[in-house]
């Protein structure tokens, strides 16, 4: 019988994640207004965040140690076990990890059927004479797509990234070391970063931009609406600047091997041909892929009424159900990937963490603390508005949804902006703007990011120093080109 090699954790990530636990737990005072179990649910969380940086255990590992954590210590429900635990369990009922993780699951299809080649080869047969052009063709379709899709995850995670992994492959660029460095690693960072770009340019891109509009209207004069239109037409000048720089900022830090490949749009046009017309899977996996876009962006919805609205992750679980009965995927098909099972444990780990630590009224805290101590320096109100705007933007390292982080700060953090004197308009618009694009910052901080980190193209330290270096860059973008455009406009 052979010997079983044991693996256990990394003795220095975890005695970091550890160290840091236990000195926020017993150490550190708990703040005033704060909750001991509040503070306490920090501890684990940043302990946990920590153990993923450091790579203690695989990420899935790390959530299922987090999981039991927080059942076994009771910090969300303290006194009750069982609550406790249905607390620690609560992730598995997000909609929004279910929709992540079917749609890893439905792109499989593409790469199966071969109907992704075939888009990846058209493409290519466009815009493939650079890099460049195959990353601006990736960015522009998803900007087309943008107005009538309001599920970021569905447009960036189960349209684009399933095109932008077959263009890899066609290139021979796979998601391991030594392979992803000629063109696959470049292009799912340009994958990703285009979508907080295009979802901070339309109402109607990211579920919780509506709420954002709802928020401004209620902070400031009842007559006062920002429409649809309103909206567009503000992020139209610094969402084209940033979507025009995005890419060539991405390609000097991670220039990719395969630059230039004039041979490139004929060599497509040859495994065109070669691939001949569409197989019934593919035209069942390209029917599939219509239908969900059509149910994602609404369209029965805006034809028939709002009985019609279809939840985007049961449309995703209907295109499954379509792919499965019709043979083009099997179960076993769906079992085997790991990536998507591993990315609905991890990610049901930190949407858990996140969203107690919102609704314990820490998030709340953290708000509050920042309007009285930016309001106690005595700065003006372009200072003032735009440490707020940094503060919240940045506060996204804690979060592992969008619609939480506003949820929770957007209103403290409005408010604050108007009693230090910034115009309504201008505080509205750079706090709306910036809560998509710190999307960037993570790979846990929307549903795209799992999707496409989880594919293996880049490391966590190029995920994180990419995210980090495109949030600067988007917000000095936004915040000044975005300020003067929105002055000649007439909005403040």
């Amino acid at each position: 019988m052979a010997m079983i090699k044991l693996e256990p954790v990394r003795a220095v990530p975890t005695a970091v994640a550890v160290g840091l636990t236990l000195l926020i737990w017993f150490v550190v005072p708990v703040p005033q207004g704060v909750s001991e179990n509040a503070w306490q649910l920090l501890a684990l969380f940043v302990g946990t965040i920590a153990a993923i940086i450091g790579k203690a255990l695989p990420i899935g590992g790390v959530s299922i140690v987090a999981i039991s954590l927080v059942a076994i210590t009771g910090v969300t429900n303290p006194g009750n076990p069982k609550a406790a635990l249905a607390d620690a369990l609560s992730g598995f009922s997000n909609e929004l990890i279910w929709l992540i993780g079917i749609s890893i699951m439905v792109s499989m299809s593409l790469n199966k059927t071969g109907l992704g080649a075939r888009i990846g080869y058209f493409l290519i047969s466009l815009f493939g004479k650079r890099t460049l052009g195959i990353a601006y063709a990736l960015a522009l379709t998803e900007t087309v797509l943008a107005p009538v899709t309001p599920s970021n995850t569905a447009r960036g995670g189960g349209i684009i990234h399933p095109i932008m992994r077959s263009i890899a492959d066609s290139f021979n660029s796979h998601p391991k070391p030594g392979s992803t460095e000629r063109i696959g690693r470049y292009l799912a960072l340009v994958n990703y970063n285009t979508n907080p770009i295009t979802s901070a340019m339309f109402i109607t891109a990211t579920a919780p931009n509506p709420l954002i509009v709802t928020l401004i209207y209620q902070g400031t004069d009842p007559s006062f609406q920002l429409t649809w239109a309103m909206w567009a037409i503000a992020a139209f000048v610094p969402g084209i600047v940033s979507l025009i720089v995005m890419p060539i900022v991405i390609y000097f830090m991670y220039r990719p091997e395969i630059r230039q490949t004039p041979d490139a749009p004929e060599f497509a046009k040859r495994q065109l041909a070669e691939l001949g017309p569409l197989s019934t899977p593919e035209k069942v996996t390209l029917g599939v892929f219509i239908l969900l876009l059509v149910m994602w962006a609404g369209v029965p919805a805006m034809l028939f009424g709002d009985a019609w609205l279809i939840n985007p992750t049961a449309a995703a679980f209907v295109g499954m159900s379509i792919l499965l009965l019709t043979g083009v995927l099997k179960w076993d098909d769906a079992l085997a990937n790991k990536g998507a099972w591993d990315t609905v444990v991890w990610f049901s780990a930190l949407v858990m963490m996140a969203g107690f630590l919102g609704k314990l009224g820490l998030v709340a805290w953290l708000a509050q603390s920042v309007e009285v101590g930016i309001a106690g320096f005595g700065l003006n109100w372009v200072i003032g508005m735009l440490l707020l705007v940094l503060v919240y933007v940045y506060t996204h390292y804690f979060f592992a949804s969008t619609t939480a982080h506003i949820t929770a700060m957007f209103a403290a953090f409005f408010a604050a902006g108007i009693a230090l004197g910034a115009p309504p308009m201008l505080l509205g618009l750079t706090l709306a703007f910036s809560s998509s694009l710190m999307m960037s910052l993570t790979h846990y901080g929307t549903g795209t990011a799992p999707i496409v980190f989880g594919s293996g193209y880049t490391t966590l330290g190029e995920w994180w120093k990419v995210g980090f270096v495109m949030s600067v860059v988007n917000l000095a973008i936004w915040f000044f080109i975005g300020s003067v455009w929105w002055k000649v406009l007439g909005y403040w």
